[in-house]
């Protein structure tokens, strides 16, 4: 089927093609069984990259909902949503920003940092095993 699709397409090279459609396939098979490991946590591909987006600070304990939101590349209702779920779990905490009321610093709580050490494991373990 590539074969034939590149007869028609100027500077296709099929063996490329198939090649990154193997790159797409195993990513998505990554992705579901990453999903479903995360589900056994309570826990979805997005609030754990949440966790682990406040977590990997190196000099600080909090981050503002628009920079999780832009370093995310997600929509700011969509994290909206989802820190707010984490806040219902008792995984982070969300407080008025010291400089701007109207901002919100989101932290982890210890909670949130034990459910961390209970996810990485299995989470590289998946990773690992993925190459």
């Amino acid at each position: 089927m590539v074969e034939g699709y590149a007869d028609r397409f100027d500077s296709v090279d099929p063996a490329r093609v198939l090649g990154a459609l193997s790159l797409m396939r195993t990513g998505s098979l990554l992705i579901r069984k990453l999903e479903a490991y995360f589900a056994t946590h309570d826990l979805s591909q997005l609030r754990f990259l949440i966790l682990i987006l406040i977590d990997r600070e190196p000099d600080r304990t909090a981050l503002s909902a628009s920079e999780i939101a832009e370093r995310l590349d997600v929509s700011r209702p969509v994290v909206t949503r989802t820190l707010r779920t984490l806040e219902e779990s008792g995984l982070i905490a969300i407080a008025a920003g010291e400089d701007d009321a109207r901002s919100r610093e989101v932290s982890l709580t210890r909670s949130g940092e034990s459910k961390l050490g209970e996810v990485l494991p299995g989470y590289f373990s998946i990773l690992h095993g993925a190459v």
